[in-house]
């Protein structure tokens, strides 16, 4: 029903608009009674064969949302209903920033992709923090992992940059299961240029600081770009190992526009989607034969079939993530991936 009435209806507007529309719509929904046992009766399936042991955490599958779809903290609790094992929000910023100027959203219908130069909008780190304060969704009350992505704000210059993440740990820190540390947006101006070894090896020691003195020390991810080189790539792995953070998160959106058909391919952003799965899973493949599998990969981009979310796993990664493909293929993706991997188990 989805691809056949619902999408086509969606896809007829402003992709930004449609998706403040459907968090709203969820939200109502969700609020009817018995209307969450329908959706997991729909979407979700438990068996503790999904589940994977990871850096310390228990995922009830291993199946999560991107960051970039719940930026604020806003909608994790409806969207666990879908059967996500892991939800990521973010990426989050100290302050509140708008983000890039309107129109930064665009739908590539023929490439099944995406292009967004959204730019970090976000409410701020604090009104997030206010979100997942509830009793009722606190950590150890909830269903589904919660991952903590976090970045800079667009003011603040590279140099000081160190400080903008050590704001966003700390604040989030007592309520989040695990963190992202993402570098490798091309929305932000030079916000890469922190993928470069020496700045990102700063960062991640900072942070590390920070959670070692901590009662509990949380695992801390790094989420890197899918247009690395391979010399870039060993360079990553070798920072991997000198700060002993806990994974990757491989990829982000592509700043490439190889192959795409679309008339809006040359929209300035990172673009997600169908084209973006084979790089990925080189990346993938790549960092986790060259290390030897020395630490988890959460796989990401272009997954938008059960099929592409076994490439992934079979190609290294540990964990996969959900954001374009569910936007295309609906929440019946989850349930499809999960049922691939117990038909496999």
């Amino acid at each position: 029903m989805y691809k056949a009435i619902i999408r086509p209806i969606l896809f007829c507007f402003d992709p930004e608009k449609v998706h403040h529309f459907t968090f709203s719509l969820i939200r109502t929904i969700s609020k009817l009674p018995g209307s969450k046992s329908l959706f997991k009766k729909l979407y979700c399936v438990e068996d503790n064969k999904l589940e994977r042991e990871l850096f310390g955490l228990t995922f009830k599958n291993p199946v999560g949302l991107a960051a970039g779809f719940d930026k604020d903290a806003k909608l994790y609790n409806e969207l666990s209903n879908f059967g996500f094992g892991f939800i990521e929000i973010g990426t989050l910023t100290p302050k509140p920033q708008v983000g890039n100027p309107k129109k930064r959203l665009f739908r590539l219908k023929e490439d099944s992709a995406i292009i967004n130069r959204m730019g970090f909008n976000n409410g701020g780190v604090e009104e997030a923090v206010e979100r997942l304060k509830s009793p009722s969704t606190s950590l150890r009350a909830r269903g589904v992992l919660i991952g903590g992505n976090i970045g800079k704000n667009k003011v603040t210059p590279n140099e000081d940059a160190v400080k903008d993440y050590e704001i966003c740990f700390n604040a989030l820190f007592d309520y989040v299961d695990y963190f992202v540390v993402n570098v490798s947006s091309p929305n932000t101006p030079n916000l890469r240029a922190l993928q470069d070894k020496e700045p990102l090896t700063e960062l991640l020691k900072a942070l590390q600081v920070l959670n070692f003195q901590k009662p509990k020390s949380k695992p801390i991810l790094l989420k890197i770009a899918p247009d690395l080189t391979n010399e870039q790539l060993d360079d990553i792995i070798d920072i991997v190992r000198e700060t002993k953070i806990d994974g990757l998160i491989a990829t982000n959106t592509t700043i490439s526009r190889e192959g795409l058909q679309s008339k809006n391919k040359s929209e300035i952003g990172g673009m997600s989607g169908k084209p973006l799965a084979s790089r990925s899973t080189e990346v993938i493949k790549y960092l986790s034969e060259k290390s030897n599998k020395a630490f988890p990969i959460i796989g990401v981009g272009g997954i938008h079939s059960a099929e592409d979310a076994l490439e992934k796993l079979e190609a290294g990664a540990d964990l996969v993530q959900l954001y374009t493909g569910f936007i295309y293929e609906g929440p019946k993706l989850i349930r499809s991936i999960i049922r691939a991997l117990l038909q496999k188990a």
